[in-house]
């Protein structure tokens, strides 16, 4: 299964992401398919190649959640799919019971 996922590139404590098509099993910093864009954190400044981003979504390729509220952020159709939204609930006596 492919993945749209950020990899990390940069100096310690001044990192910087590239977003890559991969193959799910391959390591993070491991080889890649396609590089689709880059992210930086500190400056918030993101490049994405928008177009080939649906290619890929359109043959299978799934953002992981992280790209996927990036691309949302960014004006990208579609992307809630791919957003799991996860509630945090205190367990009470009653129910764990």
């Amino acid at each position: 299964m492919l993945r749209i996922r950020l990899t990390r590139v940069g100096k310690r404590n001044n990192s910087h992401f590239r977003v890559v098509v991969a193959e799910h099993s391959r390591p993070v910093k491991g080889k890649f398919l396609e590089l689709l864009g880059t992210y930086n954190p500190i400056k918030k400044d993101i490049v994405l190649n928008k177009e080939r981003i649906a290619h890929w979504i359109s043959n299978g390729a799934a953002p992981s959640q992280t790209v996927a509220r990036l691309l949302k952020n960014n004006g990208m159709e579609g992307m809630e799919k791919f957003i799991k939204h996860v509630t945090f609930t205190k367990k009470t006596e009653e129910a764990a019971a």
